[in-house]
């Protein structure tokens, strides 16, 4: 093709292009697929978007509803248990913490009280023997608190030992629970420990006791060792506080060595503050110290708590078995018993005691060599 036909044809053709390129309607429908294909990624992104909200909500309520369904199986309640442990008698509450652990599957933990100076041989005892595996807390119990508030005359100066009082202070010690579990340290549980921490609680009650007057066998029993079981038997009805209470003095009373406690009511209803009140009150009256119940711990309870408390399955507290090495308790009953209560001068550890074979069998030997058994003597 000669150059200058060439030259023509490429005009032309340029010509053609602009002519379409920059005419008004060629400009429009190039406009037009620019927006088509800008309105098509913003309907891409916007579905992208919503498809992963709703894999994302699926995700999160997949999340929540396995962490509602395994709360009730997975999330145990924790069953706290307080125990003192007295550095004289620091394998009693070994040997109960010991039948206690051993009887239930249950989420426990053990609040184990002692005074300072036997805190490094509480921790030792637990660490170095079968108890190792128990979930535990130690917690020193300041014996200043009781400051003026104890008579120095008892006709069982045990009973007069600061561990002895730690029940009036348990929401001071145990802090995060709602209901408690409080027990003396010369007891053995048979029964499953969750049984007695589902003691329902009436609403306004802030605690649960056994009735003396309850207890299977009780009448033949309190025959035998001439127990008391009514208000008469540890307070003094001579004064006229006592009478002012109200109280008919053939109430029936209770045991405060199992307690089952609501920690709310409690501290609402400043059951605290009220049972050192009575304390004190007994230093300047002496209504109590000297009764026959020797219940220095036992009698500010019953005025506090009279008729204001929720009961305990009976065979949750079988008790007595420490006032008379003469009496026992048939064989069978004690096998059906939940928890035995050596309660009294009479301690299965030492000599003269009864069914001292069923505590035994839960002793725990001191790593120590301190606390050894004497009851075989």
């Amino acid at each position: 093709m000669p150059p200058s036909a060439a030259r023509t044809a490429e005009a032309l053709y340029l010509q053609t292009f602009l002519s379409r390129s920059f005419s008004p309607r060629w400009m429009h429908m190039a406009f037009l697929r620019k927006v088509n294909q800008v309105l098509l990624l913003l309907l891409v992104l916007t579905l992208c978007g919503i498809l992963y909200k709703k894999v994302r909500k699926g995700a999160v309520l997949k999340d929540k509803a396995d962490v509602d369904s395994e709360s009730p199986e997975d999330m145990e309640e924790e069953i706290p248990v307080v125990i003192c442990a007295a550095a004289g008698r620091m394998g009693a509450a070994m040997a109960a913490i010991n039948s206690i652990y051993s009887n239930t599957d249950a989420n426990l933990v053990f609040y184990v009280v002692g005074l300072r100076s036997t805190l490094p041989r509480i921790r030792k005892w637990i660490e170095h023997s079968k108890l190792r595996e128990i979930n535990f807390k130690i917690v020193e119990f300041n014996p200043i608190v009781l400051k003026g508030k104890i008579r120095p005359d008892s006709s069982r100066p045990e009973l007069l030992q600061p561990l002895n009082f730690v029940r009036f202070y348990l929401p001071l010690l145990v802090h995060q629970h709602e209901k408690v579990i409080y027990l003396d340290d010369d007891v053995i549980v048979q029964g499953d420990i969750q049984e007695l921490y589902d003691t329902t609680l009436a609403l306004g009650h802030a605690a649960a006791f056994s009735d003396d007057c309850d207890l299977p066998s009780a009448q033949d029993i309190h025959r035998l060792v001439g127990l008391q079981n009514t208000y008469m038997g540890y307070l003094d009805y001579r004064k006229k506080t006592i009478k002012d209470l109200g109280i008919s003095p053939s109430t029936c009373s209770f045991n405060p060595g199992v307690i089952v406690a609501n920690m709310t009511e409690w501290k609402h209803q400043r059951i605290t503050k009220q049972l050192e009140k009575w304390m004190q009150k007994n230093v300047e009256e002496n209504l109590y110290s000297s009764s026959l119940g020797g219940g220095v711990a036992t009698s500010p309870m019953l005025i506090v708590f009279h008729g204001k408390y929720s009961t305990i399955n009976p065979l949750w507290h079988i008790r007595h078995l420490g006032w008379n090495p003469d009496a026992r308790y048939s064989e069978h009953f004690l096998q059906e018993a939940k928890l035995l209560h050596w309660n009294g001068r009479h301690k299965p550890w030492d000599f003269p005691s009864v069914h001292n074979d069923l505590w035994e069998s839960w002793f725990v030997p001191d790593p120590a060599g301190i606390f050894k058994l004497h009851h075989n003597r």
